[in-house]
């Protein structure tokens, strides 16, 4: 192996960047958010945002559009991506003075089960409720939510992305749904709606920003790999230093499909703006 174009997901990716950095393989994730993932070396890249800045963000976008006047969040406690996200919303939230009125958490040992979880919001009168991890386990906030007639703001991050295609689930539960996503693919932007038509071709289904994820992870390794002038021929070490060095070259940006002119730091973080959506109508639709 040359380069290492993933993991998905932080906990095994935090195992593959601790081998990446000691065999000096050039590693870029796309979507394993945690902030743990590019520590192990300076080799160890990201196209998705860190948990830091997605719990951040969701904190301040709530804060700044007043969503609501009571917060509850939902959150995996055993899940590496879904505390990070938590533990810094709960800092940004308090920074903010917003009215956190309920936590309550679940682990993967007893995520089949969230019908607690649902009611303690109820019960604590919260009008938002942020949801800080994956599709499948929203499904059931959702569903028990409009069996008991609780009808917040649910709000989530890229994680949530792939909701509307999870099977057996209804999509109408979903809407009012609100996320932070680097991508949608109702976006009316050329390049969003060459690759949501390539990809419906060849895989029958619309995009997530999983998907958008990794097609940017090849993308920006092909253009830095084409400007550093790099061959199949040279040792995965030549190419790692080449890589690094392009990647945190003041002059090296990248246009993807989730955020225009990325740059990354040498800490192996992208910078780019978060963009958030509504679910309308079986659809995401972007909001200021």
């Amino acid at each position: 192996m040359q380069i290492m174009a993933g993991p998905v997901t932080t906990n095994p990716a935090k195992v593959v960047a601790a081998e990446c950095a000691a065999d000096g393989v050039f590693m870029l994730t796309p979507s394993a958010s945690g902030d743990a993932v590019i520590e192990y070396g300076d080799n160890v890249f990201q196209i998705c945002f860190k948990d830091t800045n997605q719990g951040t963000a969701s904190a301040n976008y709530m804060n700044e559009k007043q969503l609501g006047t009571k917060y509850g969040i939902i959150y995996d406690s055993s899940d590496a991506y879904s505390t990070g996200i938590y533990e810094k919303f709960i800092a940004q939230a308090e920074a903010n003075g917003m009215d956190v009125a309920k936590v309550t958490s679940f682990t993967a040992d007893s995520k089949d089960n969230l019908t607690q979880q649902v009611t303690d919001c109820k019960e604590a009168g919260c009008d938002v409720v942020f949801l800080p991890f994956y599709a499948a386990e929203a499904v059931q906030v959702l569903t028990y939510a409009n069996t008991i007639n609780y009808d917040p703001i649910f709000f989530g991050c890229d994680g949530l992305d792939g909701i509307l295609a999870q099977e057996g689930f209804d999509p109408a539960l979903a809407e009012g749904v609100m996320l932070l996503t680097p991508f949608s693919a109702d976006a009316e932007d050329e390049a969003t709606q060459s690759f949501v038509a390539k990809f419906q071709e060849k895989t029958g289904i619309i995009p997530n920003q999983f998907a958008a994820d990794a097609y940017d992870v090849i993308y920006s390794l092909y253009k830095a790999c084409t400007a550093a002038g790099i061959t199949a021929d040279m040792s995965a070490e030549e190419i790692c230093e080449a890589l690094v060095a392009q990647f945190t070259s003041a002059d090296f940006t990248v246009d993807g499909l989730t955020g225009e002119g990325m740059t990354w730091d040498a800490t192996g973080a992208v910078s780019k703006s978060p963009m958030a959506v509504v679910i309308e109508n079986g659809v995401y639709v972007g909001v200021e």
